[in-house]
């Protein structure tokens, strides 16, 4: 059942199916809505109107003169009523006056002529009918709707699922923004839609901030001039305010069709149960960064393509589309500090850079998105001043994302061994991918144990352990006299614990391929025994 009684609607109601109806004036204007039916034979009957009234009238209120006539229907245009309904039947006329024709063309006031005489009365017995079924019809799917976003807010949900809600209640786009105009959440995505998103800030900032459409009443469209914006997208937008302050704002993007009294009313109750769900939560960010965690988490355990991981992102209000990707993956920072996944948020915001950012357990994985052909040297040149260490991976379309994930853990894993953590770049690894591949399964440490097993066992019973002796040594490149250095020790004393080493390995250490099997051996013993990036 539709929303609204129009003046086409009520015209084919079975009451007026007893004679011939002409429509003389407003052709264009039968889809008005009609709020109510009055009757009346005075020449003020307008005084007696509030709007979108259809009046039947047997026209003895009208005047006998064009200048009486005309008066008339000037004064129920500006009363705002629906329709005017006129009785033919020889009453008063047997015809309509050319004089009311032309004013309510002028005017914009659909006039409509009745051949016969029907009992008016009765005409307003069912359009009265059709009125109080279809508010009854409005109140059920109010309660509907209120009863849904209740529903929401006692199962704990937040304002994402409040969105997509009234996205699917409405059957319009929504985006809910923070009052730094940062879209959160984009629902019920179309093309047309998809292009707005696209460049938010014109949508939100210029046409919203600088001509503020207004959002009650009959004007949904923005006031500024036709020429001000290219594609200025009508929009209803409502508030939500926490603690008397602005938090942000909801979008109905509905474009060129107006939204209905009932679609006005379900985004108010939106808005409302958004402000519940942030009053609820000690910090409003907490329930963002578990589905930014959780979205994540899909893309790592290959749950979702790359492709779709951009759909996810853009509903979440991080836009990818359309740029290049990159995966970054962060610990602790030099300092000794704590760089959290809000830190990284913050960076990458800052810098304008869009991002999926999580706390997935044990370390902060972000998929940024790149201006199209600027590359990660900006991207790294930030995050090494802020002192981040960790890893990056190669800049991917969307489908390579899952592999990039990899590419960034595999980065940090590496520099998470280093003896102050840096920020590497998956392509610096060289050989030391196979290694990291390795270290995923049980090949890594057997080949560590079979190597090293018996000075790592030295070492566990011995107050003087030799693993720090043959790490430098195989650091410095098998130079004697260089690692002596290193290890503040005399040429003598290392020659002694070289001689250990090798009596110990069974092998030679000073040959040049044993140096180099040793030193595999020995960052693989490192990746094994990697400090996590967990926190406490």
């Amino acid at each position: 059942m539709a929303e609204v009684l129009t003046v086409r609607a009520a015209l084919e109601l079975e009451v007026f199916r007893r004679t011939e109806v002409r429509v003389f004036a407003g052709h264009d204007r039968l889809d008005r809505p009609v709020r109510w039916v009055h009757t009346g034979e005075i020449p003020d009957i307008h005084r007696f109107l509030s709007g979108e009234e259809m009046l039947l009238t047997a026209g003895l209120g009208m005047g006998e003169t064009a200048d009486l006539q005309r008066a008339f229907i000037r004064r129920l245009a500006d009363a705002h009523a629906a329709v005017l309904v006129v009785e033919l039947a020889g009453r008063m006329f047997d015809s309509m006056p050319e004089a009311a024709i032309e004013e309510a063309r002028a005017v914009g006031l659909p006039l409509v002529g009745l051949v016969d005489e029907i009992p008016f009365v009765e005409a307003s017995a069912q359009i009265h009918e059709v009125l109080v079924e279809l508010r009854v019809s409005q109140l059920i799917a109010e309660e509907a709707t209120g009863q849904a976003f209740m529903d929401l807010l006692v199962a704990d949900e937040d304002y994402v699922d409040m969105v997509r809600e009234l996205a699917l209640r409405t059957g319009y786009p929504v985006v809910l923004e923070d009052v730094a105009h940062q879209m959160l959440v984009y629902a019920g995505a179309t093309p047309e839609a998809d292009k707005i998103v696209g460049e938010w800030g014109v949508h939100s900032r210029a046409i919203h901030e600088r001509h503020n459409p207004p959002l009650r009443g009959q004007a949904f469209a923005p006031t500024a001039r036709p020429d001000s914006f290219r594609d200025v997208v009508a929009c209803a937008r409502r508030s939500v305010v926490l603690r008397g302050e602005s938090w942000g704002w909801l979008h109905l993007l509905h474009g060129s069709v107006r939204p209905s009294p009932t679609d006005l009313r379900t985004l108010e109750r939106a808005a409302a149960a958004i402000t519940i769900t942030l009053l609820s939560e000690r910090e409003n960010g907490a329930r963002a960064a578990q589905r930014h965690g959780t979205l994540l988490n899909r893309l790592q355990l290959g749950d979702i393509s790359g492709e779709k991981f951009i759909v996810r992102a853009l509903a979440l209000g991080q836009d990818l589309r359309d740029r290049q990707l990159i995966v970054v993956v962060t610990g602790r920072d030099a300092s000794g500090g704590l760089f959290t996944d809000r830190d990284l948020i913050g960076v990458l915001r800052d810098a304008g850079w869009p991002a999926v950012v999580g706390d997935i357990g044990d370390f902060d994985l972000a998929v940024a998105g790149l201006p199209p052909g600027s590359g990660d040297k900006e991207l790294l040149a930030v995050l090494a001043k802020r002192g981040v260490w960790g890893g990056v991976s190669r800049v991917v379309p969307p489908a390579a994302l899952p592999t990039a994930v990899r590419q960034g853990r595999s980065a940090a894993s590496v520099a998470s061994t280093a003896p102050e953590p840096q920020l590497l770049r998956f392509d610096d690894l060289g050989a030391l991918r196979l290694l990291v591949a390795l270290a995923e399964g049980p090949e890594l440490t057997r080949y560590v144990e079979d190597e090293l097993g018996s000075l790592l066992e030295h070492d566990a019973l011995t107050g003087n352990p030799l693993l720090p002796t043959l790490r430098a040594f195989l650091e410095c490149g098998g130079n004697k006299a260089r690692a002596a250095e290193v290890l503040f020790v005399q040429r003598r004393t290392l020659y002694h614990r070289l001689e250990r080493l090798s009596s110990l390995l069974g092998i030679d250490v000073g040959e040049v391929d044993t140096q180099q099997r040793l030193q595999l051996a020995v960052r693989g013993h490192d990746l094994l025994r990697r400090p996590t990036f967990r926190r406490s």
